[in-house]
Parts: structure tokens; C-alpha cells; sequence
């Protein structure tokens, strides 16, 4: 099969990198240094939101917006501070180069960009099984609206049906769906099953190791 036929879309940050509680952890400081107490376990269920989505999914409409800006800086600047150590999930750069091996098309959909996807792109080690990136700064909306994963599509020249979606979000199975694509979720993230399911998911496994040892009859095959 030709490697323009199919295309496998990966989500990033939880997906195959495991940055979902350092995203936490610095929401948390830059909402703090404003005064604004967030739980940590509603942050994480907000990871994957782009930064703007993602204050005013927590702190709401009627929060003071002149903050927003500061809060994204803030949170920016803190999780910088990790980019030279970023983890890979284990199995991800192997996985990424077995289906680039295989004929897929491997494009990332990520609302990463500059020098925060260049360091999350160090840390999967795959750069040659990588066709390309839809990043946030390429889209008018991000995930759950499904223009990132549309533009994904767009770099690889494969139509929806083609292709395959794997994330670790809610916002990421919305997101797949909403364009077309079958979604396959990860638990790494930290999001219950059933919750992926319910947004999308047709099938669930552990983490890119157990994805990459589950190609042969999978969504992936």
C-alpha cells in the first residue's frame, strides 16, 4: 500500500510525550500567582484545551479576561523550564517509525509550536518517520473543533476515511470525530476509558508500547 493512501494523525503532549502533569503543575503556579485557586484535577481534565480555551473553560466567562494573556505567559514560561527533559512515552518514537516503515503517513496535530514542539519533537526521536505538523498557530480553532485534525489531513493529502487519529483527551476523540477520522485513545494521558470512548474512541489501549505490540489486527494494522 502507498505511503499517500493512509495517514495515522497523532495527538502529542500525552499521547506520546508524557507532559500531561507538567502542563498541570504549571497551570496551577501561573493560575496561583493571579490569585485564582484551581484544583489540579479540573486542570487536568482542561490539558489539551488550547491556552485561551483552556482559562476560560476553568475560571469562566465572567473571570476579569485581562488576566488571560499574563495567565498563558505564565504558564508558558513555567513548563519552559522542562523542555530538556521532556519524556517520551515509552514505545513512541518506535511505534512512529514502524508505521512510517509500514506506508503510513505520520502527521502530528499538536497546540504545541516554536520552540516547545521542537523540544517535544527531541524527546519522540523520530523526526525521519514524521511527515509533518499541524500545530495551533496553523488553525483559526483548536481541538475540540476539528481543524487540527483537518489540517493534518491536509499535509498528508489523505482523505478522512483514511486515516487514523490516536490522543489522550476528551478534546482529542471530539476533535477526530468531528472530522471524519476513526479515533484510537490513550490512557497515558490519565483520561478513564470510558470517557474516551464516550467522545469517540473506537478502540483504547495503555500507551504507544501497547499500541505498537497490538498493530497486527488493530485500527493501526
Amino acid at each position: 500500500m502507498g505511503s499517500a493512501e493512509r495517514a495515522a494523525v497523532f495527538d502529542v503532549d500525552g499521547t506520546l510525550v508524557d507532559t500531561n502533569h507538567l502542563h498541570v503543575v504549571a497551570w496551577w503556579e501561573a493560575f496561583r500567582q493571579v490569585g485564582q485557586q484551581v484544583p489540579m484535577h479540573a486542570i487536568h481534565r482542561a490539558v489539551g484545551l488550547p491556552s485561551t480555551d483552556l482559562v476560560a473553560h476553568l475560571l469562566g466567562d465572567d473571570r476579569d479576561k485581562d488576566q488571560d494573556a499574563g495567565i498563558s505567559a505564565a504558564h508558558k514560561a513555567l513548563y519552559g523550564q522542562y523542555f530538556d527533559r521532556l519524556p517520551a512515552l515509552p514505545g513512541a518514537g518506535p511505534l512512529l517509525r514502524r508505521l512510517h516503515g509500514n506506508g503510513w503517513t505520520v502527521v502530528l496535530a499538536t497546540s504545541a509550536g516554536g520552540a516547545e514542539l521542537s523540544a517535544l519533537r527531541r524527546a519522540i526521536d523520530a523526526d525521519d518517520a514524521i511527515t509533518g505538523t499541524a500545530s495551533a498557530d496553523d488553525v483559526d480553532e483548536g481541538k475540540p473543533a476539528p481543524e487540527p485534525v483537518e489540517h493534518a489531513l491536509e499535509l498528508a493529502g489523505v482523505p478522512a476515511e483514511r486515516a487514523v487519529f490516536v490522543g489522550d483527551t476528551v478534546w482529542d476523540m471530539l476533535a477526530g470525530s468531528r472530522a471524519g477520522v476513526r479515533c484510537v485513545g490513550v490512557l497515558c494521558g490519565g483520561i478513564p476509558r470510558t470517557d474516551l470512548e464516550k467522545s469517540g474512541a473506537d478502540a483504547v489501549y495503555a500507551d504507544p508500547a501497547h499500541l505498537l505490540s497490538s498493530l497486527r489486527g488493530g485500527p493501526l494494522a
